[in-house]
C-alpha cells in the first residue's frame, strides 16, 4: 500500500534531534559504538548499515501503531526514505535512530487519519449503517493487538513506546512532542482502557482485572503483538528526539 500524499508532508516536518539531555544517564545508542565522522565516512555505506540495523525495529513500531501488519513494512520504508533525504543532518546527530522513530510516529498518525477519512467517504456512498463507520473494529476484542487498535492514537503510542519499546517517560515525551505529564496520564489511561477491554466481565472481581493488566504489559514487552521481523523490545536508541507532534485523541 502506497503512503498517501500527506504522509510525505508529515515526514518532511520531522526534525533530527540535536544533543538532548540523557534522562537515564546512558544512551542506548552508546551500545552501538561511536558515531562516524560525517565528514570522512561514506554516506551511502553508513545509511545501508543504518537500514539493516533498524528496519525491523521500525517495522515493528509501525505495526503496533497502525494496529495491523498491512502497510507496516511500507510505512517503515517510507520513514527510511525520509531519513535518507535528510541523511546529512541525521548522520551528524547524536541519535539518528531517534529521528527515524519520530518519523514513523508521524507517518503512522497521518496514515490513520487518512484511513479514517477514506472510510467516512466510502460510508457516504454505501448502504451500511453509519454506526459501522464510527467504530471499524466491530469484532470482539480477543487479544492485546485488537485492544491496542481500539485506543486513540496518542494513548496507543504512549503505551507502545513505554511498554513495548521500554522507553522512559522523558524519551517518550520527546518522541511525541508532548509533556512528561501527558505521557504519564495517557499511558495510565491507556493501560486502564486495555484492562477494561481485556478484563473479565463486570462483577468477576478486581484481582482478575489486575492479572489481565500484568499480562498485557508482559505481552507488549515480549514483542508478540509486533512485527514478526523483531521479537523483542527494541532499545537501539535511548532518545527519540522531537520529530514533530504525534497528537491524537485523548
Amino acid at each position: 500500500m502506497n503512503a498517501p500524499a500527506d504522509d510525505a508532508a508529515a515526514a518532511g516536518t520531522a526534525r533530527a534531534p540535536g544533543t538532548p539531555e540523557d534522562p537515564d544517564g546512558l544512551s542506548a545508542d552508546a551500545h552501538t559504538g561511536p558515531q562516524p565522522n560525517p565528514h570522512t565516512a561514506d554516506p551511502q555505506a553508513e545509511f545501508r548499515d543504518f537500514f539493516e540495523r533498524h528496519h525491523a525495529e521500525l517495522a515493528r513500531l509501525a505495526h503496533l501503531l497502525l494496529g495491523s501488519s498491512d502497510g507496516a513494512d511500507d510505512l517503515a520504508a517510507d520513514a527510511l526514505v525520509a531519513v535518507w533525504h535528510q541523511w546529512d543532518r541525521v548522520r551528524a546527530a547524536d541519535h539518528p535512530a531517534a529521528y527515524a522513530r519520530g518519523v514513523v510516529a508521524n507517518l503512522a498518525r497521518s496514515r490513520i487519519r487518512s484511513l479514517v477519512r477514506e472510510r467516512r467517504r466510502v460510508a457516504l456512498f454505501s448502504s451500511q449503517r453509519s454506526d459501522h463507520v464510527d467504530d471499524p473494529d466491530v469484532s470482539a476484542v480477543v487479544d492485546v493487538q485488537a485492544a491496542l487498535v481500539r485506543l486513540p492514537f496518542r494513548k496507543r503510542a504512549c503505551v507502545v513506546l513505554r511498554h513495548a519499546f521500554d522507553l522512559s517517560e522523558r524519551e517518550t515525551a520527546r518522541t511525541l512532542g508532548i509533556s512528561v505529564g501527558t505521557v504519564k496520564s495517557q499511558t495510565s489511561r491507556g493501560i486502564a482502557e486495555l484492562e477494561r477491554l481485556l478484563g473479565p466481565p463486570d462483577g468477576e472481581g478486581e484481582l482478575s482485572g489486575a492479572t489481565e493488566a500484568e499480562q498485557t504489559v508482559r505481552t507488549l514487552r515480549s514483542g508478540n503483538t509486533g512485527h514478526t521481523g523483531h521479537t523483542g523490545p527494541a532499545r537501539h536508541s535511548g532518545h527519540m528526539g522531537h520529530a514533530g507532534h504525534a497528537g491524537g485523541g485523548s
